[in-house]
């Protein structure tokens, strides 16, 4: 074994002893997202999900109090995106900060035309260009459900985004993958979002939350969002996203989830 393969199991065996191992099977077991997911994969994802807890600092805030399960909910859902990608992509990061319920920023911000507002809107969860992951830990639980929402892939995927730079719905693109097509595929998708949630953002048949015509970036969280809880419900509404995202994430889980 060379010196960096056993660096890299010592690191997975101090990984994995710092959490309780029947944590695992409770958590699979409530995240109706992973079903489906074979034996092989099963443990690459455990493994990924022990070392994510393992070098990401979990901070609670206003008195929040973690579950330990959801604990290792947290972690297994954090890297679904990442599976077959590697943990590397989330590198440059150190801390989650976990609030009990959605929470209040109130910072002041700058916007694109210059003009200083205060951010004031409670949040289920946000993501730091350089810097943590907050999230709300109710808003997380809520990720058990198959609905579509996931605060916690949602803000995953902003770090994907952000490997590159500032949030803007196009994260670095594997060899192979050409920026046009992805470009195309998501300009399109958000015109037609845009178009239909300025008809009606209350319309029942909008095929992704209207949240996502908020920018470019959003439209990539939200879609990776559904691309992983309701992936036969974004393939119908937006083949040629479906079809970058399965190229991004190395994964297609329409194969695998129920319709």
């Amino acid at each position: 074994m060379s010196l960096l393969g056993w660096w890299r199991r010592r690191r997975l065996r101090r990984a994995h002893a710092a959490i309780n191992p029947s944590l695992w099977p409770a958590a699979f077991g409530r995240l109706a997202l992973l079903r489906g997911l074979d034996a092989h994969a099963k443990a690459r994802l455990k493994d990924l999900a022990a070392l994510f807890l393992h070098d990401k600092r979990l901070e609670l805030a206003r008195d929040a109090e973690l579950d330990p399960v959801l604990g290792a909910e947290i972690g297994l859902t954090a890297v679904l995106p990442i599976l077959n990608l590697g943990l590397d992509w989330y590198r440059g990061w150190h801390a989650l900060i976990l609030y009990p319920e959605e929470f209040v920023p109130k910072r002041e911000v700058i916007d694109e035309n210059g003009l200083v507002w205060i951010d004031d809107q409670p949040k289920s969860g946000e993501a730091w260009q350089q810097g943590p992951v907050i999230l709300s830990l109710a808003d997380a639980a809520a990720g058990r459900r198959r609905d579509g929402f996931n605060v916690v892939i949602h803000e995953m995927a902003h770090k994907l985004d952000m490997r590159n730079g500032i949030a803007n719905g196009h994260p670095p693109l594997h060899r192979g993958m050409r920026d046009a097509d992805w470009a195309a595929a998501f300009t399109a998708a958000y015109n037609d979002l845009c178009r239909r949630v300025d008809h009606d953002p209350d319309d029942p048949s909008l095929p992704l939350d209207p949240y996502a015509s908020e920018s470019p970036a959003e439209l990539f969280a939200v879609a990776t969002e559904t691309f992983f809880e309701l992936p036969h419900h974004l393939a119908d509404a937006y083949p040629r996203v479906y079809e970058q995202l399965t190229a991004f994430y190395r994964q297609d889980p329409g194969q695998r989830l129920p319709r």
